[in-house]
């Protein structure tokens, strides 16, 4: 494969190298190419160090120690994730939720038992023992395909309260850890505009009460929520504390069905199709979730399912109808890449059972993966590494995914040795050297 292929690559994780020290940046390298190289149906470090031809040849724990001894932070990586696609011109969208991986382990960290959204309904809970993470992603357009991609940057690992108080941990709420992030993100770009998206969990008081000035939320609304005017000025002093709330407003739930109040039309793209939309709308506030401030709500007639509409708001007041329907449909784009990472790209597969390495693995798969997607936005997605395989009765293929760029990523990666004579990774830029992967390995990954 040609050397620029490998080097553009390169150039992508060297964004991690000042964080990391000479011998940390080495072994971060081999790691990664491993986990990207596996094919193995469960990934884990030992696994990366036998596709790659490292193990018996370097220690395996020298590479443990990568992430449970190293001084590295997830969060300066993401950082350095984000202001590199900033500088690629994305808008700084976010997305924020949370997922759950099963685990098992008596010695594992921070092992809790979390309810799985994916397999409960209303009438039937499911528990998974495992971890949960609390994940933000940056929302990006990419010119191989038509949907929004998330990619994630930061990480947080939730606990519950049964399983903080048995460790004398300090407890902290999803939500807690979510406004944790947050803030982390709007203080990297001060004077920037931050929009960040979340479902109806992350939207109370906890996240949206005294949000950073340069951030706007965009979020869906229960329907029973009480909502109130601006506070009116009196038209003489009066005595005490100036009201915050104005007069009472009906809630989302009597606006829908009430027939003096029009529905209004517009057309807006969500979910890649381009709709008519009935909706009705009012500029309020929603004291007890976002505080004083005015929200723009907007109340949408459901064109499929069960709920006859639903809520949604922005905390700028001025954005559009349009505007904020379609943004908020983007959210949907962390949920495409939570089962990317876990069932393409060993998102919880790890042993880790340490503090530091449990609080390190999984947030690094998820960095790789985001950086897989940037090396995927240069010229990789016209090059001959993109072409998916031919299947006679797949011929209207559009789009490209994640399953596409990892396909790209193993044959760029097919030839190359990470353990170059001088053990200097700067020559893996020079020229592709024999694999020293398992026999077979590079055939497989090719075919």
């Amino acid at each position: 494969m040609p050397t620029s292929d490998i080097a553009a690559l390169l150039s992508v994780w060297e964004l991690f190298q000042p964080y990391l020290s000479r011998p940390g940046y080495e072994r971060m390298l081999v790691v990664a190419v491993g986990w990207i190289l596996t094919t193995a149906a469960k990934r884990a470090v030992t696994e990366a160090l036998v596709v790659t031809g490292v193990s018996g040849k370097r220690h395996h724990e020298a590479y443990h120690r990568f992430f449970s001894r190293g001084t590295w932070n997830p969060d300066s990586l993401g950082q350095q994730l984000v202001r590199h696609l900033r500088k690629l011109g994305m808008p700084l969208l976010f997305a924020l939720d949370d997922t759950v991986t099963p685990k098992k382990g008596a010695l594992v960290h921070g092992l809790c038992s979390h309810l799985d959204p994916v397999r409960s309904t209303k009438a039937f809970r499911v528990f998974t023992f495992g971890h949960c993470w609390v994940v933000l992603c940056i929302v990006v357009q990419v010119p191989f395909s038509r949907r929004p991609w998330a990619l994630a940057v930061l990480f947080r690992l939730y606990r519950s309260k049964k399983h903080c108080a048995a460790k004398n941990a300090e407890y902290r709420k999803k939500t807690e850890l979510g406004r944790e992030l947050v803030e982390l993100v709007a203080s990297w770009f001060p004077n920037d505009r931050v929009e960040l998206v979340g479902d109806s969990a992350y939207c109370n008081s906890t996240l949206l009460d005294g949000l950073p000035g340069n951030l706007q939320l965009f979020g869906a609304m229960r329907p029973d929520a009480v909502l109130t005017a601006a506070p009116q000025s009196p038209a003489r002093p009066v005595k005490g504390r100036p009201s915050k709330r104005g007069p009472a407003l009906p809630k989302p739930e009597q606006l829908a069905v009430d027939p003096s109040v029009p529905w209004h039309k517009c057309r807006a793209t969500l979910y890649q199709v381009s709709r008519e939309v009935y909706y009705k709308t009012v500029v309020a506030q929603w004291y007890r979730g976002a505080g004083p401030r005015m929200l723009r709500i907007v109340i949408v007639r459901s064109w499929a399912g069960n709920i006859p509409w639903r809520v949604y708001f922005c905390t700028d007041p001025k954005v559009s109808v349009p505007v904020l329907l379609q943004t908020y449909a983007k959210r949907w784009s962390i949920e495409v890449a939570f089962r990317d990472l876990k069932q393409l790209f060993g998102f919880g597969d790890s042993c880790a059972r340490s503090h530091n390495a449990v609080l390190r693995t999984a947030p690094f798969v998820g960095l790789l993966y985001t950086t897989l997607v940037i090396w995927f936005l240069g010229d990789v997605h016209h090059s001959d590494l993109a072409v998916p395989p031919t299947r006679p009765w797949y011929t209207h293929k559009r789009d490209l995914c994640f399953n596409d760029i990892l396909r790209a990523a193993r044959r760029a990666l097919a030839t190359c040795d990470v353990l170059v004579p001088s053990c200097d990774f700067d020559n893996l830029q020079q020229s592709p050297a024999r694999s020293r992967a398992a026999p077979g390995t590079a055939d497989r990954i090719a075919a």
